[in-house]
């Protein structure tokens, strides 16, 4: 991933003050459909699409422009996919699984979005990292993931942090998936009797994560150092992640702001010029 300049200049620029009540980062998903949402810390997810991996019967549809149109056009494609996902294909599994656990086209139906993560976390657990459609499996184990950490009501899919762990553990340490090593680093930081050795865990997979730009790994860490929360206080590097952060930050994800224009009003002058170094570094490894 290459890190622009302008990280570098909105960082020169600084940030106001955002007023309002304090707040504690929670970090899990909301909702038990974000378990599939795509994830953007993996180039190679975004890349992966059903036309660059030749699904068959796969085509890219023009936008419809009424209802009609659109339950039109979603038909042939969704039976393309069914067909291609049946016959096991990974991508085609994976494109229903969201489809589904979205709403997007279809009818919101988590139970299923489950069924097809679990297909391709089944049939390509031992696929290896390098393999074309590795980041879809990766990503696959993190959706299962967090559908055990929120269950799904009504169903056989019941809250199991256990086992969630065991997803998060494999994606995060086989296929080295960065949004797995941000989740398992949560489960280990956020127990609430969490030992000496949990969180010496967790710090270090959520090091990790945040090293390979997972912006929400790079927030959490950031916080815990500029505020000095369990870490020894390293405000100029906790100041460095929180800029890395919250310029990739998701419209929705206030909290990553916020924290960044806090943790600027708080810091001092030298404090700001060390951490513009330290990512004047970063930008140049990263293009390295």
């Amino acid at each position: 991933m290459r890190v622009s300049r302008r990280i570098i200049f909105a960082f020169l620029l600084g940030a106001a003050p955002v007023a309002g009540p304090g707040f504690a980062f929670d970090g899990a998903p909301v909702n038990p459909k974000d378990a599939a949402l795509p994830m953007a810390s993996q180039p190679a997810a975004q890349a992966l699409n059903a036309q660059a991996l030749g699904v068959p019967g796969l085509k890219k549809a023009a936008p419809p422009t009424t209802a009609a149109a659109a339950a039109a056009g979603t038909a042939p494609s969704l039976t393309s996919l069914q067909y291609a996902a049946e016959g096991g294909h990974p991508v085609a599994q994976w494109k229903l699984g969201r489809m589904y656990a979205n709403g997007d086209g279809v009818a919101q139906d988590d139970l299923r979005a489950f069924e097809y993560f679990s297909r391709i976390a089944n049939q390509h657990a031992e696929d290896s990292p390098s393999a074309p459609q590795a980041a879809i499996v990766a990503n696959a184990f993190v959706a299962l993931g967090r559908y055990y950490l929120n269950g799904i009501p009504n169903s056989k899919i019941k809250v199991d942090r256990e086992r969630a762990r065991e997803m998060f553990s494999y994606a995060a340490s086989y296929f080295g998936n960065a949004d797995a090593q941000y989740d398992l680093a949560r489960l280990y930081l956020k127990t609430p009797d969490a030992s000496r050795e949990d969180f010496r865990y967790g710090a270090r997979w959520l090091g990790l994560a945040a090293q390979k730009g997972q912006h929400q790994a790079q927030a959490l860490l950031g916080q815990m150092l500029f505020n000095g929360d369990r870490l020894p206080p390293q405000r100029a590097r906790g100041l460095m992640w929180l800029t890395l952060a919250s310029e990739s930050a998701l419209p929705e994800e206030v909290w990553i702001k916020e924290s960044y224009s806090r943790a600027m009003a708080k810091a001092s002058g030298d404090d700001r010029a060390m951490a513009l170094q330290m990512l004047e570094h970063w930008v140049q490894g990263r293009r390295d």
